[in-house]
């Protein structure tokens, strides 16, 4: 049974090339093409990996920075001054793309400004203050880093790819077993309840299957999507941990 997952952080191709820009620190006005579409590509590659559901705007951007490539690969010929002239005048491939970028991120700052805005009125009430010192306790220390995107967790998901060394092929062929996603799911509410403490994300990830890998993976994000666990992450490019929220305490009477 082929199960799909769509996550509304994926926003669209730009916003993929916009996190690599930053995440590879790239001055968005001099993009290297050939490291950031290797980068681009191998993303594309494990969200296929894990059966997600590419939409065709993100192979039509991997397209579209491959032909930016071979254009800055192709050799320029200086025949005489009036071609070098010409030459000079020739507009950069990456130009448009540059300008989609800078204008996407423009709107998406617009955006978060916005957001930022909402959570802030959000805070103001007509009715006096309650007593909110029984929750305190709850959530303390409980405070999902918000930083955390879908993306991060594809990166950390190569990076526990290459810890495993699944990239070499097997030299047995094991018969596919199938694994249900909400099997799976208890299983790690189960373990975030035995443990009663945060979870290292590489810990979730026992067996050297690749299966079995996928549908953990899935498993996380669709209990993400749901509010079940929580991602923390101190700082960027650091190790991603897992917590359980109250919420999954409902999941005993499932």
């Amino acid at each position: 049974m082929e199960y799909l997952v769509k996550i509304d952080a994926f926003e669209g191709p730009l916003d993929l090339l916009l996190h690599l820009i930053n995440r590879l620190e790239i001055d968005i006005y001099d993009i290297p093409v050939s490291k950031i579409t290797e980068q681009y590509v191998a993303y594309i590659h494990t969200m296929q990996e894990l059966e997600l559901d590419v939409a065709s705007e993100y192979l039509v951007m991997a397209a579209t920075l491959l032909s930016i490539k071979s254009r800055m690969l192709l050799p320029h010929q200086e025949e005489s001054l009036e071609d070098d002239v010409l030459m000079m005048e020739e507009e950069d491939p990456r130009e448009e793309l540059v300008q989609r970028l800078v204008e996407y991120r423009k709107y998406k700052e617009a955006a978060q400004q916005l957001k930022e805005k909402e959570e802030e009125r959000a805070q103001i009430f007509t009715k006096p203050p309650s007593d909110l010192s029984d929750y305190a306790s709850a959530v303390e220390g409980h405070k999902p880093h918000l930083d955390v995107t879908v993306y991060d967790m594809i990166g950390a998901f190569q990076k526990m790819l290459r810890r495993k060394k699944l990239q070499k092929p097997l030299a047995t062929r094991v018969t596919r077993q199938e694994i249900p996603i909400e099997k799976r799911m208890d299983e790690i509410i189960e373990d975030l309840r035995i443990h009663k403490k945060k979870r290292h994300f590489f810990e979730l990830f026992p067996s050297d299957q690749r299966d079995y890998l996928v549908v953990t993976f899935l498993a996380i994000l669709e209990l993400m999507k749901n509010q079940y666990i929580y991602i923390e992450q101190e700082r960027n490019f650091a190790d991603i941990y897992i917590y359980g929220s109250e919420k999954i305490h409902e999941l005993r009477d499932h």
